[in-house]
């Protein structure tokens, strides 16, 4: 069955960063876009940043120019580095597969929480 298991969360202090991990299986992960989205306490659910199968990357305005999304087909495997960080990117991170659209076929991570604070 399809299994996405997010990794590389933590505590981090404003300014700095993280690169985080979703690792992919029971899928052709090499056919199709991977997205990431966050859910910060108290908020919607928001679109951070996606992929496509040819490489192709779109970001939320709110991370533009900070945040990079990856992937290692080989390995399975979509990125998230996060450069610059700030108090407002705390949140629980997920990756989905496919595109900024949520479906009902898409599959989701269990997340992994990064907290930005000093």
């Amino acid at each position: 069955q399809v299994q996405l298991v997010e990794s590389g969360g933590g505590l981090v202090q404003p300014g700095g960063s993280l690169r985080l991990s979703c690792a992919a299986s029971g899928f052709t992960f090499s056919s199709g876009a991977m997205s990431w989205y966050r859910r910060a306490p108290g908020k919607a659910r928001e679109w951070v940043a996606s992929i496509s199968s040819g490489g192709s990357t779109n970001y939320a305005d709110s991370v533009k120019g900070r945040f990079t999304i990856s992937r290692d087909n080989g390995k399975n495997t979509v990125y998230l580095q996060m450069n610059s960080l700030k108090p407002d990117d705390t949140a629980v991170y997920s990756c989905k597969t496919g595109g900024r659209i949520v479906t009902a076929y898409d599959y989701w991570g269990q997340g992994t929480q990064v907290t930005v604070s000093s």
